[in-house]
C-alpha cells in the first residue's frame, strides 16, 4: 500500500457543517467529506482490494466507494487532515491479516499437576468431616 498514491486518489468536498457556530456556520463550509473509489484505485492490488472490500463491506456503497465525514473542527484544513488520518488508519486496519493460530497439545506435566492438585484438594475436604466411629 503506497500512502502517497492513495492520498492522490482521494477526493474531498467541503459542505456546510451543522450544529453550533452562530451566524458563521451559514457562511463557511468547514465540514469535509472524503470519498475513495476503491474499485478503480490503482494504489491497491487486486488482493488488497478484496481484503478491504471484505473487511469494510458495511461502510462501502454499492459502487464500492468509501465515504467519510469530518466536522469536528471549525477549520476546513484541520478537518481535512483529521479525515485523511482516519481514512489511512481505516485502510491499514482493513489490510491487517492476523497470524494463523497453531493448535498446541497440553503437556503431560500440566495434566499430572492438575490431577495432583485435585487429589490434594479432595483430601483436604475429606479431612474436614467428622470421623466416623
Amino acid at each position: 500500500m503506497d500512502k502517497q498514491q492513495i492520498i492522490a486518489e482521494l477526493s474531498y468536498k467541503a459542505v456546510r457543517s451543522s450544529g453550533a457556530g452562530g451566524q458563521n456556520v451559514n457562511k463557511v463550509s468547514s465540514k469535509v467529506v472524503l470519498s475513495f473509489n476503491m474499485m478503480q484505485s490503482t494504489a491497491l492490488t487486486a488482493e488488497e482490494k478484496l481484503l478491504v472490500a471484505e473487511n469494510l463491506k458495511s461502510r462501502l456503497t454499492v459502487d464500492g466507494i468509501l465515504i467519510l465525514n469530518c466536522d469536528e473542527d471549525r477549520s476546513q484544513i484541520r478537518n481535512k487532515d483529521i479525515v485523511t488520518k482516519r481514512f489511512l488508519n481505516l485502510i491499514a486496519d482493513a489490510l491487517f491479516v492476523p497470524k494463523e493460530r497453531k493448535a498446541t497439545r497440553v503437556p503431560k506435566s500440566v495434566i499430572r499437576k492438575r490431577i495432583k492438585d485435585k487429589k490434594s484438594t479432595s483430601e483436604i475436604k475429606k479431612n474436614r468431616k467428622k470421623p466416623e466411629l
